[in-house]
């Protein structure tokens, strides 16, 4: 009995020592003395875009209110580290942003989430366009680099490899067999992410997600009640609508069809390409890593992500591309929808008949 209790005082002590010596890590911790392209290499953001991240983020984490508290910085840089390398928790715990105990590490990661997650951060950076000359511009862009008008955004969706989920298994395990939430993502011709979902589970088409989204309904009541044209991009997964052109299947490569085939796959690789930088620069997002978290709170990192995609791209940073062998992998993984019909794709039809006439025309 003596010798148990001598065990669990050695025990208890070296509990102690651990403690303190995390906490004089993080007492004299300064991400300002870190050299510039260390800081961007562990963290994927240069120390203005810190500091602006922290001034967003900082108000919305709890206080320090005592010196054993972790410091509102060292937690935003905790979760920054985390999306960035996609490692598992107690290795970043174990980085240059401070030691941290795994329990603490996720605390970290699950606040300034949250944080990323709040209504007004997400109205602030993740915007469709709001009016007419919003889009316009917009429309103007595509239309300047891929000679297709009328083009507000491409549409796509990407799978977040999840691991089993306590509940609702069957939501989640796709048809690439393993477990995902199906992210959609809308980018405009800069690869900024103008809106995105992330609640629905990997078993759910790509179609499915866009048949239930606000921003269908949004534009299908915008081309209804107006005269302005404002359409998406999207691949044969999609269903065709007057809002949303899909790919021609079957045209022939010096048909019409096949022309307006051409320059629509130019254009919509705009998003193959926004996936690509933000799993590239957030690489807790690639298959091969896997999130260690319930779908709902790997939905929120998703977005998390996507908020800092827009933040990293307004500042004028260069991107970071995945290498072909990830790329290849992630392509992989991924998977299109079915397509449906009836009355609205026959008004599509009309719609993208109209297009490829124009486009023809152009040529």
């Amino acid at each position: 009995m003596a010798r148990f209790l001598l065990y669990e005082d050695l025990l208890r002590e070296e509990s102690t020592q651990r403690s303190r010596k995390r906490l004089k890590l993080r007492e004299t911790f300064v991400h300002r003395n870190i050299p510039d392209m260390e800081f961007i290499r562990t963290y994927r953001v240069s120390t203005t875009i810190f500091e602006t991240i922290c001034e967003e983020i900082v108000p919305l984490l709890p206080p320090k209110k005592n010196i054993r508290r972790i410091d509102p910085t060292t937690k935003i840089l905790t979760a920054l580290n985390f999306y960035a390398r996609g490692s598992y928790q107690g290795a970043v715990g174990l980085s240059i942003d401070g030691s941290m105990a795994q329990q603490t590490t996720s605390k970290c990661l699950r606040q300034v989430t949250e944080a990323f997650n709040q209504p007004h951060i997400l109205a602030k950076f993740i915007r469709f366009p709001q009016n007419r000359q919003e889009r316009t511009l917009i429309k103007e862009q595509f239309y300047q680099k891929y000679g297709i008008p009328g083009i507000c955004g491409c549409i796509d969706c990407t799978h977040i490899a999840i691991i089993k989920p306590a509940m609702n298994e069957n939501r989640f395990f796709n048809r690439k067999h393993f477990h995902s939430i199906n992210c959609q993502v809308i980018c405009d011709e800069n690869c900024n992410i103008l809106n995105v979902d992330a609640s629905f589970g990997g078993a759910t088409h790509d179609s499915f997600i866009w048949q239930n989204s606000e921003i269908r309904e949004h534009l299908e009541g915008l081309t209804t009640n107006t005269d302005e044209t404002a359409m998406l991009l999207g691949d044969s997964g999609y269903p065709l609508r007057r809002y949303l052109m899909t790919p021609v299947v079957g045209a022939l490569d010096d048909s019409p069809a096949g022309n307006y085939n051409a320059i629509h796959k130019r254009a919509r690789s705009t998003i193959e390409r926004t996936f690509g930088i933000l799993k590239g620069r957030w690489r807790c997002l690639l298959g091969a890593r896997q999130l260690h978290y319930s779908p709902e709170v790997a939905g929120k990192i998703t977005i998390a992500c996507c908020v800092l995609h827009n933040i990293y791209n307004a500042a004028g940073l260069d991107p970071l591309h995945l290498i072909v062998e990830e790329s290849q992998q992630e392509s992989q993984m991924q998977q299109s929808a079915e397509n449906h019909g009836g009355l609205a794709l026959l008004e599509g039809h009309r719609a993208r008949n109209e297009l490829i006439q124009l486009l023809n025309r152009n040529i």
